[in-house]
């Protein structure tokens, strides 16, 4: 059980990490926290956006659209590697997933199959969606999978957790893909490397 930093505890652990970071207007009080509760967090979830354009991918990631309001993610990681905070509290990014698999990223355990969709993510996961088509031709630039992986790590190191702590949305919920370009398993290899 861990209760979620603080938004300034979250901004400093980022850019201890090496990061750069934009914050976003009122970043630290955007969320969706009037539809339920944020926390326990046991994870770190990693999307891509299928946008183009990282003003415009941010902006959507803070407003959201109409059916998903924003915030959609705490951070946006443009190509460019840097970290856009939009927002901290419950963001709408994780929607509902599979239990097996939450239970598995507590343990720290290999993640099984996702085969349902039962259990509310949005309430424990940390998220970061990342600017990318998602078509798997779109390049992923070394900025950005260094700032993945960063950010990643800097959440872990603050929670003690290991590089098993950190999904895909492909992962948790059927159906979805994202991240697609790279695998999971060799950005937690990265991530298990910076730990150490």
């Amino acid at each position: 059980m861990a209760s979620p930093m603080s938004a300034g505890g979250f901004l400093a652990r980022l850019r201890a990490e090496g990061l750069s970071v934009v914050e976003v207007g009122d970043w630290e009080h955007h969320n969706r926290n009037h539809k339920g509760p944020w926390g326990p967090v046991h994870g770190v979830m990693i999307h891509h956006t299928v946008t183009k354009g990282s003003e415009r991918t941010v902006k959507l990631c803070r407003n959201g659209y109409e059916g998903l309001p924003g915030p959609l993610c705490h951070g946006v990681i443009t190509k460019d590697g840097r970290v856009h905070l939009v927002g901290y509290g419950r963001a709408n990014h994780a929607g509902l997933g599979d239990d097996d698999v939450l239970r598995a990223v507590i343990a720290e355990k290999a993640l099984p199959h996702d085969n349902e969709a039962n259990t509310d993510g949005n309430r424990h996961f940390y998220g970061f969606e990342c600017e990318n088509l998602g078509d798997g031709k779109d390049p992923w630039p070394e900025a950005q999978l260094d700032a993945i992986e960063r950010a990643a790590a800097a959440i872990c190191r603050h929670h003690g957790w290991t590089e098993r702590s950190v999904v895909g949305h492909l992962e948790w919920q059927p159906g979805k893909v994202d991240p697609r370009g790279f695998t999971m398993a060799s950005m937690r290899k990265r991530i298990r490397e910076r730990l150490k």
